[in-house]
């Protein structure tokens, strides 16, 4: 698009250079003659020096280096943007941007999230975006054309995917949610690294890293005298209902989440990957958890945990519904449990929800408040930042395998 728009911009100024040599032959023919001649040479020298028009071509990208490291040159104005199965990177770069104008194509599940969270009240034009392009995993190449976007956002992970919409000639970057060992601080910081060198202008890398160490840094001081013996052990509900439990083993976030706050992750021991961990209450009962957290990737709430309400599970005789410590993880800008915006804020929740007497001097509400006010400039008030912290059921969304 951008190489149609060059050859247009040289073409017209080709133009341009013969109408004036037409104006100048009414005024006299010397001066004509001449200014046909500067023409001529003109173009002459365009089509001579192919350099020339590469270098101007160039100047409007730049080359980044994605998290699937690949070289991927994009331009330096980009006005349209797509993501696609990089679920959360639609409301990080809102975020990021502090507006969704330039984003025209985003995830149904992305959407969902928008919707039922703040996002779409915050930034509004979120929810004008289309989400045609996408059916669960799988990309309508037709329907991402018609949205003409400048560069695709895509998970890293999904080379057929990123060859699909490099071979329609659109630059797409891959965005990965594992490379960084499901270190949520490091992937976000990752995340807006990369965004940073995509936008240069809008460049928050320093400052949303320096506040992820902060946060870090205090919860560590916090939670590294405590015996062994007396960590909170955390079962993550990623996904429950009728037919299936399924956890964060030690291989996804919750396995990060319950390391860095000095928990135990309960489901420790299931080494499948993220949708793949299923597991069943027997399992739940060996481990007998003293905490459950349910992400947004269910419609499940504490209640249903608490009340066996869901399918023909009992939960009666575990630790956390006997101590009425089963959580909904907050759904702000995105779904919590995975990096986003929220995420530095979401790590002093859960510290403090894990840990209250360790953390009984955080204020979550004033945390948030002033985290987005500093970083984003984003003004929430206490009714919505509570709205964060006590989600609806609207959010979850089905695992796309």
């Amino acid at each position: 698009m951008k190489k149609r728009i060059l050859a247009l911009l040289l073409s017209a100024s080709l133009a341009l250079t013969a109408l004036a040599g037409c104006s100048a032959d009414g005024a006299g023919g010397s001066s004509a003659e001449s200014s046909a001649s500067s023409a001529v040479s003109s173009a002459e020298s365009s089509a001579a020096s192919p350099e020339s028009a590469e270098s101007a071509e160039a100047s409007a990208t730049h080359v980044i280096v994605d998290h699937a490291g690949r070289e991927v040159e994009v331009p330096n104005e980009i006005d349209r943007v797509v993501t696609t199965d990089i679920l959360p990177i639609a409301s990080v770069l809102t975020v990021f941007l502090g507006s969704a104008e330039k984003i025209v194509g985003i995830h149904p599940s992305s959407m969902t999230a928008a919707e039922s969270g703040l996002l779409g009240e915050l930034f509004p034009e979120i929810l004008e975006a289309d989400t045609s392009f996408m059916q669960g995993g799988n990309l309508n190449v037709e329907e991402l054309l018609n949205l003409d976007p400048d560069v695709v956002l895509v998970n890293a992970s999904s080379t057929d995917l990123m060859d699909a919409i490099e071979n329609a000639g659109i630059p797409a970057v891959g965005i990965s949610p594992s490379k960084f060992g499901y270190d949520i601080l490091e992937t976000y910081d990752q995340w807006i690294d990369l965004l940073s060198q995509i936008f240069p202008e809008s460049s928050k890398s320093e400052e949303i890293s320096a506040y992820s160490k902060e946060v870090y840094d205090l919860v560590q001081e916090r939670v590294a005298d405590i015996p062994a013996e007396e960590k909170k052990s955390i079962l993550f509900l990623y996904q429950y209902d009728e037919n299936q439990i399924i956890t964060s083993g030690k291989n996804f976030f919750g396995q990060y989440w319950a390391d860095a706050i000095g928990a135990r992750n309960a489901a420790e021991e299931v080494t499948a990957d993220n949708s793949n961990a299923v597991i069943t209450m027997e399992q739940v009962y060996q481990w007998n958890p003293d905490i459950i957290m349910i992400t947004n990737f269910t419609t499940a709430q504490p209640e249903d945990v608490l009340n066996n309400t869901i399918g023909g599970y009992d939960w009666s005789s575990v630790q956390a519904v006997q101590d009425g410590a089963v959580y909904k993880m907050p759904l702000g800008t995105y779904r919590s449990y995975t990096p986003s915006a929220d995420t530095p804020v979401t790590f002093l929740w859960m510290a403090k929800t894990v840990y209250p007497d360790l953390f009984a001097d955080i204020d979550i509400t004033a945390e948030v408040r002033d985290y987005y006010e500093e970083l984003y400039g984003v003004s929430l008030t206490d009714e919505q930042i509570d709205r964060m912290y006590n989600p609806s059921s609207a959010g979850g969304v089905t695992i796309i395998r």
